[in-house]
């Protein structure tokens, strides 16, 4: 099942011991919506009931909540999105993983926390053919570069415009790192 995100704009105050509280700005993990007038959701690490018009019109959808904290560097929030089983490997309307935006950037502790989980696709290409390790070349970032390729990212995927990383990285760091890895 897929984990929707919500951001409340509200308070909510519950009036039965099942319902969950939470707060204006709180970030909301919805976990079960088969039932039409109250879903199952999870707040801070509580989960309860909440009725399901108010989720529809008091809170603000946040439609990729795993990149959101991947692109700003937020761990906590990473960590909390993966104990909410928000997917891994979703894509972003561009064809990004948070993978690519924590790459992209240089957030070494958002990848290896990315890197915990099962199943990371480590290769995919977004719309443009770049994989993460293109953006961890072309930002230039080399701590990174080593972690993908040690974790054994492809050196041999070419993006749109025919480019490997190693004709996007922009430091010597990361083209020595990723000559060593093709001529490997």
């Amino acid at each position: 099942g897929q984990v929707k995100v919500f951001r409340a704009l509200y308070t909510f105050e519950p009036r039965t011991p099942d319902e969950l509280y939470f707060e204006e700005g709180d970030i909301i993990y919805i976990s079960d919506m088969s039932d039409t007038n109250w879903w199952k959701g999870t707040c801070k690490g509580r989960t309860g009931l909440i009725p399901s018009n108010y989720v529809a019109e008091q809170a603000e959808s946040i439609d990729n909540p795993l990149h959101e904290a991947a692109k700003r560097g937020n761990l906590s929030w990473l960590r909390e999105c993966l104990d909410n089983r928000v997917g891994v490997n979703g894509l972003d309307k561009a064809g990004n993983t948070a993978l690519y935006w924590a790459c992209h950037g240089g957030h070494k502790d958002i990848v290896d926390m990315l890197f915990t989980q099962p199943n990371l696709e480590l290769n995919q290409q977004n719309k443009l053919g770049d994989t993460a390790l293109h953006a961890a070349a072309w930002k230039g970032y080399a701590d990174i570069v080593e972690v993908l390729l040690a974790k054994g990212a492809r050196t041999d995927l070419k993006n749109n415009e025919k480019k490997l990383a190693l004709d996007m990285a922009t430091n010597a760091a990361c083209a020595s790192l990723l000559k060593k890895k093709s001529a490997g």
